[in-house]
């Protein structure tokens, strides 16, 4: 019989029309052997699947069920694919643990750890590895900018601390500039990383597990043609070029999947992650974790599982494959 995977898209944040894009892309590619995909637009209290009359159909938040057709439908697995809250900072993760439905990604203490940028650059600094410097602010907080430049120097990014696909963010380079920027990003989030900027090459890896393996996609350099990785470079045609493999030498290629390997193991990472560096002089630096990569066809994993011979049908089996394994 057919696994019901349930692939949750929308969210409430920014992100929303990405995650969208995304869950497309996945029903579309679902081995139609294996599987039946239900997408399920989550937009805050609203729960919704469309069925093939166009019709809408609530979500019995009791236990995630669907009625069609005068029957129950329960999903085997979630196929997560919302970016921002509540599908990557662990709030549907709870959920979902409770009701005992296995789901793609990492569990939910990883989900909430991962999407506070500041909290995990301290606990990735732990495992040494390298991170830029930069100050953590809450919305609570009286703006010193002179504080805030004692610990960071110019230029400087200045981003919502939870969050993705660099909605709200700036790059600062005079100081005139930093206190509007902040005030950007206190738009989208009640936290702000002002982060130092550090002068390299862009490079992005993906890891994920299957039956046991650790299987590092080939990594990614970023070329954004604006002047840093924003969200109009990231989704826009023409604004950057990503280049599989990326051009960067043996020794720092080895270093980085390395690396991706630590992370993804000491934070007991699940399903497909991307792990964001900055190659400099001195080495690579950490930037974040994405722990629900985009999945659209612009997409930066669907391009690095091609590089490496699979197909996007291929690897979402193996991504749904591995939550029923590991439930």
């Amino acid at each position: 019989m057919k696994k019901k995977i349930a692939i949750v898209a929308g969210g409430n944040s920014g992100e929303r029309e990405i995650s969208l894009k995304s869950a497309a892309v996945v029903k579309a590619n679902l081995d139609p052997k294996k599987f039946e995909g239900y997408i399920i637009d989550i937009h805050h209290h609203d729960w919704i699947y469309i069925d093939e009359k166009k019709k809408k159909r609530s979500i019995d938040k009791n236990d995630f069920t669907i009625k069609l057709n005068n029957r129950k439908i329960k999903f085997d697995v979630v196929f997560i694919a919302i970016h921002g809250t509540p599908g990557e900072d662990g709030k549907l993760q709870g959920y979902f643990d409770l009701l005992g439905i296995p789901y793609t990604s990492c569990g939910q203490v990883t989900s909430a750890l991962t999407f506070n940028k500041s909290y995990t650059n301290k606990v990735v600094s732990a495992f040494g590895v390298k991170t830029s410097k930069s100050v953590h602010l809450f919305k609570t907080n009286i703006i010193n900018i002179k504080r805030i430049l004692n610990e960071v120097t110019l230029p400087c990014f200045v981003k919502p601390n939870n969050g993705g696909s660099s909605v709200g963010m700036s790059k600062v380079k005079k100081e005139k500039d930093l206190k509007p920027a902040i005030v950007k990003a206190f738009k989208e989030d009640n936290e702000v990383l002002v982060e130092e900027f550090a002068q390299g090459t862009e490079i992005t890896c993906g890891v994920f597990r299957s039956k046991g393996n650790l299987i590092v996609f080939p990594i990614t350099e970023i070329v954004s043609k604006k002047e840093f990785f924003d969200y109009e470079a990231k989704y826009s045609a023409g604004k950057s070029e990503e280049i599989t493999p990326a051009r960067i030498s043996t020794q720092t290629e080895a270093e980085c999947k390395a690396t991706s390997c630590l992370i993804y193991n000491k934070l007991n990472c699940k399903g497909v992650v991307r792990i964001d560096y900055i190659v400099t002089s001195k080495g690579i630096s950490f930037l974040e974790v994405n722990t629900v990569p985009g999945l659209s066809e612009m997409s930066i994993i669907p391009q690095q599982a091609k590089s490496m011979g699979f197909s996007i049908d291929k690897l979402f089996t193996m991504i749904i494959e591995e939550a029923l394994l590991t439930a």
